[in-house]
């Protein structure tokens, strides 16, 4: 059995799309997977499978979620090891910053430098951001809510079709514990 984390994208924000957890719990058991637990409101959920396919269980995941509650979901589905080693990889001093400083965000292919050619970053100083497999680390001093660098990377990744969704440093280690990844 493989642990995995399941990263749904634009769930229960401002009452929108709402997507309970004890909802989502349920049915990711009614799909046959085990150890089911989520984390927070925001559309985590970590589960056991014997499955080594992400894409097929990511493609699962979102179909179930649409017959259920009527409504597209987008869904990253990535095992333990990869989110150990997204964390494990944080060019930034993840130890010396607070949680809602950080962020992961979390791609559905991987993301070349080219992607974000157009963007000038020194412009967005000091909030920076780095690539990583399938991720992007994001340093924001001032926390992600006025992010300017935050937005404009948005609209590039939205912009060249990928599937996108990030998550604070708190939760990016918070997963790995709940999956094991760090054991």
């Amino acid at each position: 059995m493989t642990m995995y984390a399941a990263l749904l994208r634009g769930i229960n924000v401002s009452g929108h799309r709402k997507v309970p957890m004890a909802e989502l719990r349920a049915l990711l058991t009614g799909l046959g997977h085990g150890d089911v637990r989520t984390y927070l409101q925001s559309g985590n959920a970590v589960f056991s499978s014997e499955s080594g396919d992400e894409d097929a269980l990511t493609a699962e995941l979102e179909r179930a979620i649409e017959e259920q509650f009527g409504f597209a979901v987008e869904c990253l589905v990535r095992d333990a090891a990869y989110l150990a080693a997204v964390a494990g990889a944080c060019p930034f001093p993840a130890a010396e910053v607070q949680g809602r400083q950080l962020h992961v965000t979390y791609f559905d292919q991987p993301v070349d430098a080219a992607h974000f050619a157009s963007l000038e970053a020194a412009a967005y100083l000091p909030e920076e951001f780095r690539l990583g497999d399938r991720a992007l680390y994001l340093y924001v001093p001032d926390a992600l809510g006025g992010s300017r660098l935050a937005a404009a990377l948005s609209r590039l990744a939205v912009g060249k079709g990928l599937v996108a969704t990030s998550r604070n440093w708190n939760t990016v280690t918070r997963l790995v514990e709940m999956t094991g990844g760090g054991a």
